[in-house]
């Protein structure tokens, strides 16, 4: 049976320029589209033997049929050929980002001849302007009821539009002066499109101009004693700042720039963005996507890619919408709904284009592959410079690490859902049955990691999850006493004793168990040897033991079970480079998907005694550097150093006493006073 694609091209056909290329299956339909600087190199990255293959990548060539490609100019075209083949074909092997969350947004209808602003949620649309995302529902009703007191919009729905439109006269809002009334023809379809413009340059971060504009007329009106119309003012500028109060200010200046947060592990990786216009947070989206065998600077290219590419376009059919159905200029008809002052300071907006999807600045935690292309690329949808950096310090720096928790958040939120899915819980312990070839589900899973620097402190841990979760209560910790044996590495041997151990306890445990009924009348001669009841945690065995590494540390494993007797147990390893499943006295691994649940229930079994592993190694470390002065005297034990510090209270008053003083303590002589003393004083000593 081949190993190698068999629709590999002849060596030497595929060209050297930069270019696009497309996986297609036996029906010639797109299943990935790629591109690269050198399409020669890129292709033959994926005609290697199949084992050397990603297990996404190997399933995406074994389903293929044939490959194509197009030689472009230049690296930037290549991005956006890439781009539109993937919006076009959408290939079901190229990773989509799709939001985590589905926090409410405030939606702008600008499609319609008149727009409207409603609460929404859901995948966005064409001709359609977003504001948000919001975390609660409320803050986009109560930023409704305060900005409309000034940008008196549209906000209901069609049916209520037709029908008062029939009726020939305004809903409650039309009559409280906080909707413009479009259906009866109060303001034209024109003017009110300026209206909703003015209403979305405000949002966008434009807010400067309309509050000094109101500030000052509102001053003005109080020195000329017109009080009504300065408390009209006074309350439209408490509305337009409540609603700025929306967006948290994290800057002094204006800045515009999108702020990107990732963090992976080796199955997924969790993308965060922060909005920042005008020096406020205008909105925050996130995404957990499935991560393929590649850099973060890789993770960080596709997304940009996809993320702008994806808001070009709705702000292009926006834009288009908008400028077919609006006209130039206010009407200065407009008094007739608004206060005379508030229509002068909308003045001030008018002509300000949409802020462009695309921001000034745009700070990633990695500089993402082809950064000077994908510059460029971005510099022409924005139609101006866009500069991509990572931030050293300061605020961009503090929020960068805001948004980086967020994305750490998001992931562990994500998998949290796997884990606490109790039918999820199920489904993958039934999965890793049939994988492994077990005669039940293992409902009792242990798992061991060795950790250490070097060959130092080296420590090992096992994790304990019943029906699929942690039990903690039965978790271990190891201090590593022999050293590895003949013919094998530290980490082998290491395994070996932990199994032991562990193996060793449960016999143990389950010979202190009585073989009939617990707790019933002692037999004739039988002396009762404890009235504590005896601790079996480990009584009973796992139905699955796990042990993190390859072939060699299975075989370990398995030598020490067979020594000890031990049949009951199912035995396997997990190597983290491809994350196969050994079996012990297989020549091959078991190769589990990528997106299976079981493959994920046990990585995160083998993460968490990985977690467990290097807390403890950590706190080994920790103590054996912190050295006291004491510990080098000679003659000085264990022993003898409690009692000095026992007696003094600390090393710093063991230096203030004298000779005498260390003498007087209970085992110590005047040679070994005489020794502690010079040891804690060398400057003197050596006078």
């Amino acid at each position: 049976m081949s190993r190698r694609a068999p629709f590999r091209p002849a060596p030497g056909t595929i060209p050297t320029e930069p270019g696009v290329y497309t996986f297609r299956d036996a029906s010639d339909r797109v299943i990935y589209v790629g591109k690269a600087k050198n399409l020669r190199s890129r292709l033959s990255n994926y005609f290697q033997d199949y084992s050397q293959l990603h297990p996404r990548t190997r399933a995406m060539v074994q389903s293929a049929a044939a490959v194509r490609w197009t030689v472009v100019a230049s690296e930037l075209e290549a991005l956006n050929l890439e781009y539109t083949w993937i919006k076009r074909f959408n290939p079901r092997f190229n990773v989509m980002y799709r939001d985590d969350k589905t926090y409410p947004m405030l939606a702008i209808s600008v499609k319609e001849e008149i727009p409207r602003a409603f609460l929404y949620r859901g995948p966005r649309r064409k001709g359609v302007r977003y504001y948000g995302p919001y975390p609660k529902a409320w803050a986009i009703r109560e930023t409704l009821e305060s900005l409309t007191r000034v940008f008196p919009i549209r906000t209901c729905s069609a049916g209520v539009y037709r029908r008062h439109e029939a009726l020939g006269r305004p809903c409650l809002l039309g009559y409280i002066d906080r909707c413009s009334a479009p259906c009866v023809g109060t303001v034209s379809p024109a003017e009110h499109r300026e209206l909703v413009d003015q209403f979305s340059s405000f949002l966008a971060g434009n807010t400067e101009p309309v509050l000094r504009r109101v500030r000052r007329e509102m001053e003005v009106a109080s020195e000329n004693l017109d009080f009504e119309r300065a408390a009209s003012l006074r309350d439209q500028l408490g509305a337009m700042t409540k609603a700025m109060e929306k967006q948290a200010v994290v800057f002094s200046d204006a800045t515009d720039a999108d702020l990107v947060g990732l963090v992976t592990d080796e199955l997924e990786a969790a993308v965060q963005i922060f909005h920042v216009r005008g020096g406020r947070i205008h909105g925050q989206r996130g995404w957990v996507v499935e991560r393929d065998d590649v850099a973060d600077s890789t993770v960080i290219a596709n997304f940009l890619t996809q993320f702008y590419g994806e808001e070009a376009e709705l702000a292009t059919a926006t834009e288009t919408a908008v400028a077919g159905a609006s006209s130039p200029g206010v009407d200065r008809s407009l008094a007739r709904v608004m206060n005379p002052a508030t229509v002068t300071a909308l003045g001030d907006l008018v002509g300000d284009k949409q802020v462009t999807p695309v921001p000034r600045e745009i700070l990633v935690p990695t500089i993402p592959d082809d950064a000077d292309r994908l510059g460029e690329w971005l510099s022409g949808l924005r139609g101006a410079a866009v500069n991509i950096r990572v931030p050293q310090r300061g605020d961009k720096k503090a929020l960068m690490e805001t948004a980086q928790s967020n994305a750490q958040q998001a992931l562990k939120q994500h998998k949290l859902k796997r884990t606490g899915d109790i039918t999820a819980r199920s489904a993958a312990l039934q999965e890793l049955q049939e994988a492994l070839w077990l005669d039940s589900s293992p409902l009792r899973i242990e798992c061991i990691d060795v950790s250490h620097i070097q060959g130092t402190d080296v420590v090992a841990s096992l994790v304990v999850f019943e029906d699929g979760l942690p039990k903690k209560s039965d978790y271990r910790r190891y201090k590593i006493r022999q050293a590895a044996g003949e013919g094998h590495s530290d980490d082998v041997a290491s395994i070996a004793e932990v199994v032991r151990r562990r193996f060793q306890r449960h016999v143990e445990d389950k010979l202190a168990v009585p073989a009939g009924d617990e707790g019933g009348e002692l037999l004739e001669g039988e002396e009762e040897l404890s009235s504590a009841p005896p601790k079996r945690a480990f009584a009973y065995p796992p139905q699955l033991f796990v042990v993190d590494g390859g072939k060699p540390q299975v075989a370990a494993a398995q030598a020490v079970l067979e020594e000890l007797g031990v049949t009951d147990v199912a035995l396997v390893g997990i190597a983290k480079r491809l994350e196969e499943l050994w079996l012990p006295g297989e020549d091959y691994p078991v190769i589990v998907a990528r997106n299976s649940p079981a493959l994920y229930l046990i990585q995160n079994l083998r993460d968490e005694a990985h977690r467990f592993a290097i807390t403890f190694h950590r706190q080994q470390r920790s103590a054996r550097m912190r050295r006291s002065a004491l510990d080098d005297i000679s003659g000085l034990g264990p022993k003898r150093r409690k009692q000095l510090v026992s007696q003094f209270g600390s090393v710093a008053r063991i230096k203030q006493a004298s000779v005498a003083d260390i003498a007087e303590v209970e085992g110590f002589g005047p040679a070994l006073a005489e020794a502690v003393y010079a040891a804690l004083h060398p400057k003197e000593g050596l006078e």
